[in-house]
C-alpha cells in the first residue's frame, strides 16, 4: 500500500501516454500538462487500453516511478469533462483507481421492502 502525505496532490492525465518511456519521458508529459514535475505532487498516466499505469513522483531527493499492469479489466477514470487534460483526485480515489475499481459502475439504491404480515392490508393481491 502506498502512503502519501496529506500535502501531496494527485493528478491523473486524461489522454493516454506511450508507456515505453521512464523518468524523463514522464516528466516531459507532466510539463506538457502545464505542471511542474519537481513540485512534490504525484502524476498518474495510463496507456491507450488503460491496462498499464505509471505514476511519477519527485520526493525532493530523487524520482520515483510506480508502474502497475492489470491482469484483467482496465483502469477507470472518475467522471471528467471532455475539455480537461488532467483531473485532480484525492488519495482515496487514487488508491481505488489503482485497485481497478470502476467509478462508472451503476450502484444499487437502498430500498425498503414492503411488509406483508398477517392482518395488515398491503393493498390488492395479484
Amino acid at each position: 500500500m502506498l502512503s502519501l502525505a496529506p500535502t501531496v496532490r494527485v493528478f491523473v492525465a486524461v489522454e493516454p501516454l506511450d508507456m515505453r518511456g521512464s523518468f524523463d519521458a514522464l516528466a516531459g508529459a507532466v510539463r506538457r500538462l502545464g505542471l511542474d514535475p519537481v513540485d512534490g505532487h504525484l502524476y498518474l498516466f495510463l496507456n491507450k487500453r488503460r491496462r498499464l499505469a505509471k505514476a511519477l513522483w519527485f520526493d525532493g531527493s530523487g524520482w520515483c516511478v510506480l508502474a502497475k499492469r492489470l491482469e484483467a479489466g482496465s483502469f477507470q477514470l472518475p467522471p471528467v469533462s471532455d475539455t480537461d487534460a488532467r483531473v485532480e483526485v484525492d488519495g482515496t480515489t487514487f488508491a481505488s483507481l489503482l485497485a481497478g475499481i470502476d467509478f462508472t459502475a451503476a450502484r444499487r439504491g437502498w430500498y425498503r421492502r414492503a411488509f406483508r404480515g398477517k392482518g395488515i392490508d398491503t393493498g390488492p393481491k395479484a
